[in-house]
């Protein structure tokens, strides 16, 4: 399956609507054939450092991926803990700063900091997936709509792009995710990921660690990750066509930085609200043992459901900004190549053209 689509992406790099930058060569001979370089300005000076839709090009987004996600993840791990202890316990954490007071008085300033390993390492590990995969399922599915196809249906493909991605992104991220909410929302609990795990094991086995899975997949992939990137990708798009007032290639690689930064905090007020009912029932379902999805959410109730949500859009809103920052500062970094947003092929325009006459 990896094998076809991995050669999918390399015959045929995402298509003209999204007029793709490709690595400078010194002779045409090095270009794969029916190919044509649509956007000069996407390139560095000197050349891109691989080829759009090689191995080389999804491995580095693969390594955009986890210094992302695990670096802002980890960053915020303190709004996160304080976050996870509203959802289960509103009666003693009742706002962010009641959450942040009490938990400095009973385990010290470095108590904020619990959990931070798990994190580390689990988001770092979906961060690999998500964004890899992303870029190569977008390759994958623009390569079977084709050409006009990928432009009238993009935002359908960003969403089934995204969705397949977090799919396997969410299997990597569930152990690391059970361990994190326990350490923090546990008293008594061990407070390091090396003692968490044998205990989470010789406790409920396997399941353990999986049992947050469809939960996660609900909150992740049909609430999170299909608005990150959708709303993203639209908002990119929108902001290049409305509001800065330069064309995308005209733009220093600082500008370009910036509209990243804007687009992606938009996406995550988006994706704070939207996933915020899934996030708490995960976060109660790994504080409670034998608890199903249903179950813990008729304990919370429809406002219970909601608790929280005032620092889960600002954790979401800064830490889905900083993740599209660092990943496409990584691109700009390692000279890979930046596609400008999507344009109408120009077939599809003759045809609009003719219809018209």
């Amino acid at each position: 399956m990896w094998q076809s689509m991995l050669e999918t992406a390399k015959n045929n790099p995402f298509g003209n609507p999204f007029h793709v930058a490709y690595c400078e060569s010194s002779s045409d001979k090095n270009l794969v054939p029916g190919r044509s370089i649509l956007a000069a300005a996407a390139t560095t000076e000197k050349g891109d450092s691989c080829e759009f839709g090689s191995r080389k090009y999804f491995a580095l987004c693969g390594l955009g991926g986890i210094l992302s996600c695990g670096i802002t993840h980890t960053a915020i791990v303190p709004l996160d803990l304080v976050k996870c202890r509203i959802q289960v316990n509103p009666a003693k954490y009742r706002s962010i700063v009641t959450g942040f007071r009490v938990t400095i008085q009973e385990d010290g300033t470095r108590g904020l900091a619990k959990g931070w390993a798990p994190t580390f390492y689990g988001y770092s590990m979906q961060g690999l997936f998500k964004f890899g995969l992303y870029e190569v399922f977008k390759v994958f599915y623009s390569n079977l709509l084709g050409e006009e196809n990928s432009y009238v249906w993009r935002t359908t493909l960003y969403l089934a792009a995204s969705a397949s991605a977090e799919f396997f992104a969410d299997i990597a991220l569930s152990p690391m995710e059970a361990a994190k909410v326990r350490i923090q929302t546990q008293p008594g609990f061990a407070s390091t990921l090396r003692a968490a795990m044998p205990i989470i094991y010789k406790d409920e086995g396997l399941n353990g660690f999986y049992k947050g899975l469809v939960p996660l997949w609900m909150r992740q992939i049909l609430f999170y990750t299909m608005m990150k990137f959708a709303c993203f990708e639209k908002t990119v798009e929108l902001l290049y066509r409305y509001v800065v007032p330069k064309p995308r290639n005209e733009c220093s690689k600082a500008e370009q930085l910036v509209v990243t930064f804007a687009a992606g905090y938009i996406a995550g007020v988006f994706c704070a609200i939207v996933s915020h009912p899934a996030d708490t029932v995960v976060s109660k379902l790994n504080q409670e043992k034998g608890s199903t999805a249903l179950e813990a959410a008729k304990k919370l109730g429809f406002a219970g459901l909601w608790k929280g949500l005032a620092p889960r859009i600002i954790m979401i809103g800064t830490l889905t900004a900083a993740q599209w920052f660092i990943y496409d500062a990584v691109k700009v970094w390692l000279r890979m190549p930046r596609p400008p947003p999507p344009e109408m092929p120009e077939s599809l325009k003759r045809k609009l053209a003719a219809k018209e006459q």
